[in-house]
């Protein structure tokens, strides 16, 4: 475990902003989901190093600055103090500074790449779980697109298992939709459960085909 942090200073171009959503699972029972702000996905410098990397930013700081795909900022951030928890590589970001506007897009199919919406958005539309493979390819820019830190409840009360999961809180008739596997859910001398997409109906139960 990683128990030394580091503060960075990073610049680039957004080529993605999606939700930044954490959630709970307890073998078949529950799969709890909380939006806690958005991850911005960028291609720059990251403390000297040109590569793709993620930043975790609030709400608030969404709100005031409207990020959407093609701007180009820069700022510091943190790394990872427990990255088994934390999908974006930085996060308690600051000195949040943007060098270039570019023109917001205005999305008529997927992937849906315009202004993301607000967090109860997200809420209310509630998500379906996505494959992995097609989320890196066809989804990396959609804005109902997500990378999910997950907490697998493993021994009531007592231990937790981490991943990173894949979801979708897109319209339900998407050309590019594809659950993929199910996933399994393991309790300690219980073996795993499976999700097999029974708890996406009562996630997204109030929504449409074409919603």
């Amino acid at each position: 475990m990683n128990t030394k942090q580091k503060k960075i200073s990073y610049e680039g171009e957004i080529i993605a902003v999606q939700p930044r959503s954490n959630v709970w699972r307890y073998r078949l029972d529950n799969r709890t989901h909380s939006h806690i702000g958005y991850n911005l996905f960028l291609k720059g410098n990251a403390d000297g190093e040109e590569r793709e990397f993620v930043i975790a930013i609030s709400e608030k700081q969404q709100e005031k600055y409207k990020f959407h795909i093609g701007d180009v900022i820069k700022g510091t951030g943190w790394t990872k103090l427990y990255p088994q928890l934390e999908y974006a590589d930085y996060y308690r970001v600051g000195g949040l500074k943007k060098i270039l506007s570019a023109p917001n897009r205005e999305a008529t199919s997927a992937p849906w790449n315009d202004e993301v919406p607000a967090l109860s958005v997200y809420e209310w539309r509630g998500c379906r779980m996505l494959d992995k493979r097609v989320w890196s390819s066809k989804c990396k820019t959609c804005k109902w697109a997500c990378m999910a830190n997950v907490a697998i409840e493993y021994d009531w009360g007592i231990s937790q298992k981490f991943r990173f999961e894949s979801f979708c809180y897109g319209q339900k008739n998407c050309k590019y939709y594809k659950m993929g596997k199910p996933r399994a859910v393991p309790y300690k001398n219980c073996g795993s459960s499976y999700d097999e997409g029974w708890l996406d109906e009562i996630c997204t139960e109030r929504r449409g085909l074409d919603e």
